[in-house]
């Protein structure tokens, strides 16, 4: 099923996938991005699922004063934009954080893969539904918790919170994207930050954030 013309590095890259993601990232065109290159802009129609092959992508939206939020940071080895099988517009924009290799999957193929894998057809919901548990999580987050309370949730909900003798380190992250993920301006956050270095709850380095310890649920 490989497609004609696929190189030998994309099919390595292909072959780093999950069992259940290579037989569809095979059905898809492989396509190569620059960092900071918008994929997906929000409200257009869509046809295609993206199965990144390589590299980071944002799910984000901005308003009409340039203001940003993030919904949510996709990895190498997950997919994204399967929000248009319902019919509708594309619910977010999307724009590679570094250089990025995706592997686009039409209508046509997608239906197809769905017929003849109808495992994949399952993991698809339950993808859709676990991506819908954290929007409803983040909008309470955001209606209920202040800055501080979300910026604790951001930092301690990717790996948990750190103990003493056993250090978190986050690495690609910065206080742009922690700002862009809580809803509020990058000089907020990076007082925060530096409020808890100096507290001795964290360690600031460059787009690195060591948690030393379980972080105060008040500040």
């Amino acid at each position: 099923m490989n497609p004609p013309g696929l190189s030998a590095e994309h099919e390595k890259l292909i072959a780093s996938l999950s069992p259940t993601l290579q037989p569809l990232a095979l059905r898809g065109a492989v396509r190569s991005y620059r960092k900071n290159t918008v994929i997906i802009n929000e409200g257009e129609a869509g046809d295609s699922l993206f199965v990144l092959l390589q590299g980071r992508v944002k799910v984000y939206s901005t308003d009409t004063e340039g203001r940003e939020i993030v919904f949510n940071v996709v990895e190498q080895g997950d997919y994204f934009a399967e929000m248009w099988l319902d019919g509708g517009p594309r619910s977010a924009s999307v724009m590679t954080l570094e250089p990025s290799v995706c592997s686009i999957v039409g209508r046509t193929a997608l239906r197809e893969h769905l017929a003849e894998e109808p495992e994949f057809a399952l993991e698809l919901v339950s993808q859709v539904i676990r991506r819908a548990r954290a929007a409803t999580e983040s909008a309470r987050n955001m209606a209920l918790l202040d800055v501080y309370g979300r910026v604790i949730v951001t930092l301690e909900g990717q790996r948990g919170a750190a103990k003493p003798d056993a250090p978190v380190t986050l690495t690609q992250i910065t206080h742009q994207s922690i700002a862009n993920r809580v809803g509020a301006s990058r000089e907020m956050v990076s007082r925060l930050l530096k409020d808890l270095e100096k507290g001795g709850y964290i360690e600031l380095g460059v787009k690195r954030i060591t948690l030393l310890k379980k972080l105060p649920a008040r500040w």
